[in-house]
C-alpha cells in the first residue's frame, strides 16, 4: 500500500515538473514574440519617421513619377495606374487620342522596368525635382472630379475630395514651395462650389446662376490662406497661383454682378504668358466677355475655331453658342450648342446644351447676359 501510494505521488510530481516545464518554455516563447513585436514596432516607427510623404497613395505618384520618364509618360502612367482616371479620360484631359495615351503608359512601364526604378520615395533636393509632375497628377485627379468628361454625373466629389487630401498632405510636406499653396488654394477654392454646381436633381447649374450662399465658407477661408501663403512665397505667381486668385475673384463676390471681371480678364492674360494653351485662351475669351462685352469675347474665340486640338472639345461650340446668343444671333447660337451637343461625353453636359438648342428655336431673342452667358471656366 505504502508501495502505490509512493509511486503515485511520484507520477504526480513528475506530471507536475512537465506541466511546469512546458509552462516555463510557453511563457519563455510568448516573451521572445512580445520582444519581436516591440522591435517590430519601433522599426515601423522609425521608418514612418524617415519616410517624407507619410500618405501610401502620395508616396506611390512620388515613385511613380520617376525622372527616367518623360513628363507627359510620367503623367499619364501615374493618373492610368494610380489616379484611378480611365484611359480614355486621361486621353480628353490631354487633348489627345486613347491610341496615344495607351502608348505612352505602355513604354512608360516598359522604360521603369527596363531602368529598375528603385521602389522607394526620393528625398531632398529629387522629392522636389519631382513636384512638377506630382502637382499636375493631383490637379487632373481634382478636374476629373470636379467636371467629369465622361458618364452620367456632372461631377464625381470622390475624386475631388482625394486630389485634396493629397494637396494638403504635399503643402505640410514642402512648405516653401509657392505653387504647391497655389494648387492647395485653387482645389479649396474650387470644392467650395460644389455644392451650387448642380441641381437637386443633379443637373448642371452654370457659374452666372450659382446661389453664392451654398459656398462652403470654411473651404473658401482654407483657400484664401493657401493663396496668401503663395503670394508670400513667390515673387510671381505661378500658373496654380494665378487659377486660384481667378477662384478667388468669384469667391470673394457675393452675387454675380459683383465679380471683378476686368481683373479675371487681366489675370487670364498672366496665366496665358505663363501656361500657353487653347484652353486658358478659350476661359480669358469668356473672362473678356463679360468685362469687355459679348463681341469683344467672341472675336478671341474665332481664333481658335482652327486649333486642331479643340476640334473636339465641346465647350468651345458652347462658349461660342453664349457669345453668339447674347448678341441676338439666335440661329447661328442654335447650331454651335447642337454640335457642341454632339461632341459632349458627358450625359449632364449633353442634355443641358440640347436644352440651350431648343431654347434657341424656340425663340429669337437672346438670353439675359446675367444667365448661362459663361461655361464651367472660371
Amino acid at each position: 500500500m505504502g508501495a502505490r501510494l509512493m509511486a503515485a505521488a511520484k507520477h504526480r510530481a513528475i506530471d507536475h515538473l512537465r506541466r511546469s516545464t512546458r509552462f516555463a518554455q510557453r511563457h519563455e516563447e510568448l516573451g521572445r514574440a512580445l520582444v519581436r513585436e516591440l522591435e517590430e514596432a519601433g522599426r515601423a516607427t522609425d521608418d514612418a519617421a524617415a519616410d517624407p510623404v507619410g500618405d501610401d497613395l502620395l508616396r506611390l505618384i512620388f515613385i511613380a513619377c520617376h525622372p527616367v520618364l518623360g513628363k507627359d509618360a510620367r503623367v499619364a502612367m501615374t493618373l492610368r495606374l494610380l489616379g484611378g482616371l480611365t484611359t480614355e479620360e486621361i486621353a480628353r484631359a490631354f487633348l489627345v487620342s486613347k491610341a496615344t495615351i495607351a502608348q505612352r503608359i505602355v513604354r512608360a512601364k516598359r522604360t521603369l522596368a527596363g531602368a529598375r526604378v528603385p521602389f522607394e520615395v526620393p528625398d531632398g533636393a529629387e522629392l522636389v525635382a519631382r513636384l512638377e509632375a506630382v502637382l499636375e497628377v493631383i490637379y487632373l485627379v481634382f478636374n476629373e472630379g470636379y467636371s467629369a468628361s465622361a458618364g452620367d454625373n456632372w461631377m464625381r466629389p470622390e475624386l475631388c475630395a482625394d486630389a485634396l487630401r493629397l494637396g494638403r498632405i504635399l503643402a505640410e510636406l514642402v512648405p516653401r514651395e509657392p505653387e504647391v499653396h497655389g494648387l492647395a488654394a485653387l482645389m479649396e477654392l474650387q470644392a467650395s462650389r460644389l455644392r451650387a454646381r448642380a441641381g437637386p436633381s443633379g443637373a448642371p447649374v452654370l457659374l452666372l446662376d450659382q446661389d453664392r450662399s451654398r459656398l462652403d465658407r470654411v473651404l473658401v477661408r482654407r483657400g484664401l490662406e493657401a493663396l496668401a501663403r503663395a503670394e508670400r512665397l513667390g515673387q510671381t505667381l505661378g500658373p496654380y497661383a494665378l487659377q486660384a486668385a481667378i477662384a478667388a475673384c468669384h469667391a470673394r463676390a457675393n452675387t454675380a454682378e459683383e465679380t471683378d471681371w476686368p481683373r479675371i480678364a487681366a489675370l487670364y492674360d498672366a496665366l496665358a504668358e505663363r501656361m500657353p494653351s487653347p484652353i486658358v485662351e478659350r476661359n480669358r475669351a469668356v473672362a473678356v466677355s463679360m468685362a469687355f462685352g459679348a463681341a469683344a469675347g467672341l472675336e478671341c474665340v474665332d481664333q481658335l475655331v482652327d486649333e486642331p486640338l479643340l476640334k473636339t472639345y465641346h465647350l468651345l461650340p458652347s462658349v461660342r453658342g453664349g457669345l453668339l446668343q447674347r448678341l441676338g444671333r439666335v440661329a447661328e447660337a442654335r447650331v454651335e450648342f447642337e454640335r457642341a451637343a454632339g461632341m459632349a461625353q458627358n450625359l449632364r453636359d449633353h442634355e443641358l446644351l440640347r436644352e440651350r438648342a431648343a431654347a434657341c428655336r424656340e425663340s429669337a431673342a437672346p438670353f439675359s447676359t446675367s444667365r448661362r452667358a459663361t461655361e464651367r471656366s472660371c
